[in-house]
């Protein structure tokens, strides 16, 4: 699985100025608008990507090596371990060094690479390949890999969010099953909270936006709310789903001990990435988190049975119990590449043939990201993994929409979380229609 990247790299703001590539429908059946390259010749092409442990590595390799056996006219040379930083870089310089096909962690920074023109659309590629990105991708993910109608990025894997859960403590307390709503999440929640002096023996969750994946993104998920209105300006204050989602979380919050209470406990426990991440170690007893923390967690070999389920839904939604938060890798093709019809047919074999994208996600455990590779029977799997597989499937699934300026809108609302969970800011109204605000100012001025 992919070594995820922290929540705090997701905030670094950066600027993309590769010039804009127009793609138009092309006359031969060789290119595809600036393209001109014949991707029947011989050709290399450089693949840049962000993995980097040793299993990774030897999953990205096996890839490649697929690719290269059905077009043995197209050679791929490899470099792992690069961040959007470096990439970015790349991209701006151009010229022989640079990448032709990308790939990247971050998908709250799709807008940018789209408005920019830094990876070229990828539309008319799938139209000239008759693909339908619609009918081939969760629905989720065709959303965060397009902005403005312009779609230069394309998944590869994905990552769901849902609960874990500590079922020796449940069956402790008396819970026969994991929460279905936020009302049953939170009655469970007290039952598993066990207080020590000025702490907690175990604590049924730790609801807190620093709390590692329980950030305002993945809860507003549950909530399924609007981001912005048709004219593109800021609904956090007007959706009632923003609102709903930070009472829900400021609840739990003061219901849990409050909101210093918990960050003293949370001080002392171990890190999100190590085997002493406290939903291991039993000092937590259910965690809001990706499909990669079951290997996690299984390897720090804990001394209670996990279940896996997905995460609560608001009370008056319990028919959409089953959705979650969707986001993963994806790829692209840079617009400075001499070889883009080589690159394409390097970036559809890795994201839209079946065979490939199954066994990329078997390699690294995570989620497939075609409709066709969540249903293939060579996808191999614990069990309580196909919680994860539903969750993608599922069409009540959200995401967080692209933006000119990436991810900045999302740290605007994250910021607003911090302020309200912890007291700071206690007019929710003001705080959410000062939010809207904010963000709608900083898309003014990232437009070109």
């Amino acid at each position: 699985m992919p070594t995820p990247i922290p929540r705090a790299a997701r905030k670094a703001a950066f600027a993309l100025t590769a010039g804009a590539v127009l793609l138009t429908t092309a006359c031969t059946g060789q290119s595809v608008g600036s393209a001109t390259d014949d991707p029947s010749k011989e050709a290399t092409i450089t693949f840049w990507h962000a993995w980097s442990a040793p299993n990774e590595v030897k999953a990205v390799r096996s890839l490649v090596a697929g690719f290269e056996r059905e077009h043995p006219n197209i050679h791929v040379k490899v470099v792992g371990n690069m961040t959007d930083d470096k990439i970015n870089q790349a991209l701006r310089a151009g010229g022989d060094r640079a990448p032709d096909v990308v790939s990247s962690f971050t998908t709250n920074n799709v807008g940018r690479f789209c408005s920019s023109g830094a990876l070229v659309d990828l539309n008319p590629f799938f139209a000239k390949s008759g693909i339908d990105p619609e009918k081939t991708f969760p629905k989720p993910m065709t959303e965060y890999t397009a902005f403005e109608g312009d779609r230069c990025a394309v998944p590869l894997l994905g990552d769901a969010y849902g609960l874990y859960y500590n079922k020796t403590a449940f069956a402790k307390a008396g819970i026969a099953r994991p929460p279905r709503t936020w009302s049953e999440f939170l009655a469970d929640a007290r039952k598993l909270t066990v207080r020590q002096g000025d702490g907690y023996r175990q604590l049924g969750f730790m609801p807190n936006y620093h709390g590692w994946e329980s950030t305002t993104e993945h809860y507003l998920g549950q909530f399924s709310p609007v981001y912005f209105d048709k004219d593109g300006k800021s609904n956090v204050a007007k959706d009632p789903a923003f609102a709903r989602a930070f009472t829900l979380q400021k609840k739990l919050v003061d219901e849990l001990g409050g909101f210093r209470r918990l960050e003293r406990f949370r001080a002392t426990l171990g890190d999100e990435w190590g085997p002493k991440h406290p939903f291991h170690t039993g000092q937590v007893a259910m965690q809001m988190d990706g499909e990669w923390r079951l290997g996690m967690a299984e390897e720090a070999k804990p001394d209670f049975e996990i279940g896996v389920a997905p995460l609560p839904v608001p009370d008056d939604r319990a028919a959409q119990y089953g959705k979650g938060y969707i986001t993963g890798t994806i790829a692209g093709i840079a617009a400075t590449s001499r070889k883009q019809n080589a690159a394409w047919e390097f970036v559809k074999y890795v994201t839209t043939d079946t065979d490939a994208v199954t066994g990329f996600a078997n390699d690294i455990h995570n989620v497939p990201s075609t409709l066709a590779a969540l249903k293939s029977p060579k996808l191999k799997y614990d069990p309580r993994f196909k919680t994860f597989l539903d969750i993608a499937a599922n069409p009540w699934s959200t995401s967080a929409p692209p933006s000119v300026n990436g991810g900045v809108y999302l740290v605007t609302i994250q910021q607003f979380g911090y302020d309200y969970e912890s007291g700071k800011a206690t007019d929710l109204k003001a705080g959410l229609e000062k939010t809207a605000a904010q963000i709608d100012t900083d898309i003014v001025q990232a437009r070109p």
